[in-house]
């Protein structure tokens, strides 16, 4: 529970009584919980979204224990996972609106599940929707060995497309060149912006995906080619600061700042998008981890590894009975 902003121990277990399901809703046990930078910043107060007191967490997978009145499509037994605007996810019971809620596939693990699918609906929303990836082309991806980064990477190229990567060490290079990057740019070590245009011949890429923000956000727009498209869907490094929209005309290019929640909105459209994501899973086009575990409890060391970049893979809190 989050009673006041702050640092990781803030974060306190608590008891609370959950309510039988309304009507369209589930009541579920909670198998697994994804861990995400979303939550260290709700949890320091950088995204005041979460009204207090309150549980953060967007992510979790979970059996279901009853349905309320007037729920289709669901009965108690169900492995189910979610994505929700709404937070609540840091618990081992909730009642979760049957709307939001996934089936899960035969055979996917609740760790992965957990882990999977913020990141994996991003990058479906990103390379189906933001701006469609087609074979032949060349795309930018920044933080590519990162938890969004290497499912992006690994779609992209399983689509056609040529992936310029840029991480931060050699060992993310690593990370990025396994996860489908034809090509990685050291950006501590290497200029990006002459480095893709090295790689493109001087064309430049038809897409650059920053989630970095105020340190890429130049940069990346000087990479684009004519008629790029620069989708920002992250502020790692900060804001970007305001920015003069005349700048885009000298190659007609297009700039997008597309959040998740607002394309999974309607069930048709989450159901859609879940289904694209499971079948690339189910391929093997697309590799993920289960995530490393932790209790419930120890939900402060979790955002103490994820802040000081400790983590080297996604973070799953496991509720205790």
């Amino acid at each position: 529970m989050l009673r006041d902003f702050g640092g990781p121990e803030v974060l306190r277990l608590e008891s609370v009584e959950v309510p039988a399901p309304g009507p369209g809703e589930l009541r579920i046990r909670q198998t697994a919980v994804g861990v995400n930078f979303h939550d260290c910043y709700v949890r320091s107060g950088l995204y005041r979204t979460l009204p207090l007191p309150g549980a953060p967490g967007i992510e979790a997978a979970g059996i279901v224990e009853a349905v309320g009145p007037d729920v289709t499509g669901f009965a108690p037994g169900d492995r189910i996972g979610y994505v929700t605007g709404a937070y609540g996810a840091y618990a081992s019971h909730r009642v979760l609106p049957a709307a939001i809620a996934l089936r899960l596939p035969d055979g996917m693990d609740d760790r992965l599940a957990a882990s999977v699918l913020l990141k994996g609906l991003t990058a479906e929303m990103l390379l189906r929707q933001v701006h469609r990836v087609e074979a032949g082309q060349t795309i930018l991806v920044h933080a590519a060995a990162g938890g969004v980064g290497r499912i992006l990477c690994q779609w992209a190229a399983h689509l056609g497309a040529t992936v310029i990567g840029t991480a931060g060490s050699a060992a993310k290079a690593e990370v990025a060149r396994a996860s489908g990057c034809a090509h990685v740019v050291l950006y501590r070590e290497q200029d990006f912006v002459a480095e893709v245009k090295r790689i493109t011949g001087g064309r430049g890429v038809d897409a650059a995906y920053d989630s970095v923000g105020r340190d890429t956000f130049d940069g990346s727009l000087e990479c684009l080619a004519m008629r790029g498209h620069l989708v920002n869907f992250g502020q790692a490094s900060g804001p970007v600061p305001p920015f003069q929209v005349q700048r885009l005309a000298a190659k007609s290019n297009s700039l997008t700042r597309p959040i998740l929640f607002h394309y999974i909105a309607e069930r048709a459209a989450l159901e859609r998008m879940a289904a694209a994501l499971f079948a690339v899973l189910g391929s093997g086009a697309v590799r993920a981890e289960p995530g490393a575990t932790l209790p419930l409890a120890e939900a402060p060391r979790a955002h103490h590894l994820l802040e000081s970049r400790q983590a080297e893979a996604p973070l799953v809190l496991l509720p205790q009975e």
